[in-house]
């Protein structure tokens, strides 16, 4: 599972909240439903997919846990995106920077009962992981988890892109064909993908202020893990994830936005990642 090891409390979030999620999830009429978790970096939504996945197992169910992060294209590709279309399509995360076949088929593959490798995505090293390396499905699961920060969002109408937002918008996207090529993937690629997702948990962030501080918490962890491993390969440091979160700025305040009314339910979260009562 990618790792977004910050969630509410010491010790993740409240039983009763995973057990109101998992009795949805297995209460969906698709034979092996996929359910979904949203949230922006940092909410939290990992950890609530491993406690569903460790609750949901702990009931003699299979589970099959994904993120959309692991399907990001691979920096090769990234980088021929960014020397056809725009520079900034070299860093992922942004819609467009996504494996959608890749997603699909491993979607199907999971729906239709047959055994899958999942994929996964080192973000430290910037690169899809070596398939050798993704864990194996074999068989039939009970239920699918998708986890991600921008499920469902809709694209923006073309006026809201003509003004920037922050500064890597302004310095780096001034005549807005970054913007512009990722809305445009938004509105035309992803829909299918979401055409498979049974049903949506958000978790609301109070604001996208709180972002970068989430994101260079979750960093840190990213970057302590790897330690242990014995890895030490290091990632981004503070000023650099405040840039990176500017990349994810545009869509993330549209999900703010929008979601709330799209997702089946929606628990919204303090500024210390605590829903609210």
């Amino acid at each position: 599972m990618t790792a977004d090891t910050h969630a509410p409390g010491s010790t993740g979030f409240d039983p009763q909240l995973v057990a109101a999620a998992l009795e949805a999830a297995l209460s969906l009429p698709r034979t092996i439903p996929v359910f979904a978790l949203g949230g922006l970096q940092g909410t939290g939504k990992s950890t609530l997919a491993a406690q569903l996945a460790d609750l949901a197992q702990s009931r003699g169910r299979r589970v099959a846990v994904l993120s959309i992060d692991d399907f990001y294209r691979t920096k090769a590709e990234r980088e021929r995106l960014a020397h056809e279309v725009h520079p900034l399509l070299s860093s992922r995360g942004p819609p467009g920077t996504h494996d959608l076949e890749l997603a699909a088929d491993t979607l199907d593959r999971l729906l239709a009962g047959r055994s899958t490798r999942l994929p996964r995505f080192d973000k430290l090293a910037d690169e899809r992981a070596p398939a050798a390396r993704w864990p194996l499905v074999e068989g039939r699961c009970d239920l699918v988890l998708l986890e991600g920060w921008f499920l469902k969002v809709p694209a923006q109408q073309l006026d809201e892109l003509c003004a920037p937002i922050n500064a890597l918008e302004r310095g780096r996207d001034p005549d807005g064909t970054w913007r512009g090529w990722c809305n445009a993937a938004l509105a035309r690629d992803y829909p299918p993908l979401w055409q498979r997702i049974d049903a949506l948990w958000w978790l609301q962030a109070p604001e996208f202020e709180v972002v970068p501080e989430w994101r260079w918490q979750q960093e840190q962890s990213l970057q302590a893990a790897d330690m242990r491993r014995g890895g030490g390969r290091g990632g981004m440091d503070r000023a650099q994830i405040a840039r990176f979160v500017q990349l994810f700025e545009r869509v993330s305040r549209q999900a703010l936005r929008t979601l709330p009314t799209i997702a089946e339910r929606t628990i919204r979260l303090d500024a210390q990642r605590r829903p609210e009562a």
